[in-house]
């Protein structure tokens, strides 16, 4: 897989985007920023859970304004979604947002564009161009039909008006709901811009079916050393966001966190895996780490399919076999499984 640091590096805050061999994690609140308590509740904790940028949307000038309260009361960069009244893009910037998200060709006229940039150039913050398949320009959309080419067209043509204005602090995305088109539209863009890409698979749908949507998409471009940003969009909690991104991402070594692995179970499982692997995911997801941890239904092949884990159980009738390694330690009675594998985990330096 080759590494991501071939774009032009821009900061959000104080996260780099681009330029580097990471990908930032993102995610949206529900909130409207005027709902302030309700919004600063929802930033902190989706930063706890893992988001390093938060987008909210801008409707109107007092969701402009409570950006000031929420930098206030929150750490993590706050990106600002306008559409259309480019007066609330200069407001939102001037009320201290870290980034905002437009679509150069729904904010006006060039004088409109060229207001909103300025702003964003004094107060040196970068502006994500958002195109969608959905939203394409219609002379675009006649000539090149709703494909990956016209998205392509319609991003050439707004980073062209944005860099006009001599602006190069640009952060691009190209979605589509059509992962083969979302795939085909980041690839190529990949090719022609110099700006880091955000990633996503937009209306992806419900957790499950969109989980599985935008891995196949999102994982295709990864694989091949592009994305600086990502965003999992789901019709669900945005904790499920955000833990879909961490396991993506983990996927490709792209983020550090507990591996868990298990066995599909067979007529030899005796023991009841499914709790303890239950119990074991709810401790890791509070307990991140490197380690790479397998929960086996029994110990005929077991220790020897997990044996890159570092710490493992293999389960039994009465009593499971603990292995560090791919060795054997040690029996444990199967009462104990969970608490044996939760000490092993917590002292696994000293082993």
């Amino acid at each position: 897989m080759r590494k991501r640091n071939r774009t032009r590096p821009v900061f959000v805050g104080g996260i780099q985007v681009g330029g580097q061999d990471k990908v930032v994690i993102q995610t949206m609140i529900k909130s409207r920023p005027k709902n302030t308590n309700e919004a600063v509740r929802e930033i902190n904790a989706l930063a706890t859970e893992g988001a390093e940028i938060i987008r909210t949307a801008v409707l109107d000038m007092e969701d402009a304004r409570a950006i000031k309260t929420l930098k206030a009361e929150t750490t993590v960069p706050l990106v600002a979604d306008i559409h259309f009244d480019y007066r609330l893009a200069i407001e939102a910037i001037e009320s201290g947002a870290d980034k905002i998200r437009i679509n150069p060709g729904n904010v006006g006229s060039e004088a409109r564009l060229r207001a909103v940039v300025e702003k964003a150039k004094e107060k040196s913050i970068p502006i994500r161009i958002g195109i969608n398949a959905g939203s394409l320009e219609k002379d675009l959309e006649k000539a090149y039909g709703r494909t990956a080419e016209a998205m392509i067209e319609s991003a050439r043509r707004n980073v062209t008006r944005v860099e006009a204005f001599g602006f190069e602090d640009i952060i691009l995305s190209l979605k589509a709901s059509d992962v083969p088109m979302a795939i085909e539209a980041a690839l190529k863009a990949a090719e022609i811009f110099p700006y880091p890409l955000h990633l996503g698979i937009t209306e992806a749908g419900p957790v499950y079916q969109g989980t599985i949507a935008s891995s196949a998409g999102l994982g295709a471009i990864l694989s091949r050393g592009i994305g600086d940003t990502i965003r999992i969009s789901l019709s669900g909690e945005r904790s499920e966001e955000l833990k879909a991104c961490k396991t993506l991402l983990s996927a490709f070594g792209l983020y550090t966190m507990p591996k868990l692995i298990s066995c599909p179970t067979c007529g030899r499982l005796s023991y009841d895996m499914q709790a303890l692997l239950d119990k074991v995911e709810r401790y890791l997801e509070a307990h991140p780490s490197g380690l790479k941890i397998a929960i086996m239904g029994c110990a005929v092949n077991g220790p020897g399919e997990a044996r890159d884990a570092d710490i493992g159980i293999a389960g039994g009738k009465k009593e499971g076999l603990l292995f560090i390694k791919g060795k054997t330690k040690k029996k444990v009675p199967q009462e104990a499984l969970y608490e044996t594998l939760i000490e092993t985990i917590e002292n696994y330096d000293d082993q």
